[in-house]
This record gives C-alpha cells, sequence and structure tokens, in this order.
C-alpha cells in the first residue's frame, strides 16, 4: 500500500502499521480499556488511543516494539542479505 503512493522507506512504514496492528489484536484479545493498555505499555491514555487508531507519527519502530516486549511477546530481528541489485527491505512476521 504504502509502496503503491509511491511513499519514501515504504516499507519501514509498513513495518510500523504492521507492528500496530499485532499491538491492537493483542489489546482487544485481551479486552482491555485503553486506560488499562497504558498501564502495560507504559503510555498515557491518548497515546493508546491514537495509537489503536492507527495515527502512528509519535511512534518510533523502537517505541513499538517496546509496546510489544510490554505486552509479552517476543520480537525477534533477522538480518538477511538482499538479492543482488535489489534494495534491502523490512518485513515484519508474526509467529504463535
Amino acid at each position: 500500500m504504502f509502496a503503491d503512493l509511491d511513499l519514501p522507506e515504504a516499507d519501514a512504514l509498513l513495518a510500523k502499521s504492521e507492528l500496530a496492528a499485532q499491538i491492537l489484536r493483542i489489546v482487544r484479545a485481551r479486552r482491555l480499556t485503553q486506560t488499562q493498555a497504558g498501564e502495560l505499555l507504559g503510555l498515557a491514555q491518548p497515546k493508546v488511543s491514537a495509537l489503536l487508531n492507527g495515527r502512528l507519527d509519535g511512534f518510533s519502530t523502537d517505541r513499538l516494539i517496546r509496546c510489544l516486549t510490554n505486552l509479552g511477546w517476543d520480537v525477534r530481528i533477522k538480518l538477511s542479505e538482499a538479492e543482488p541489485r535489489r534494495r534491502g527491505r523490512v518485513q515484519v512476521t508474526t509467529e504463535r
């Protein structure tokens, strides 16, 4: 989607949105209020509201990763060499 809009750093934006979507799924699955989620995430309720509504401009990838670890999820970063003559990319996958 971000690449289709020809946005710079489209893969990084997609990764952030996927991290945020996982946070939203966890919060919904646990049936947490925004206040409860904020306590777990270490965020004020207005920031939780922004995050859960996809407003990610105030969130770095690092901050989203910290939110996931605060929710009890492990985050693994795997590096692999890109194909020849192709720029590297960022991907987020979820395992159960």
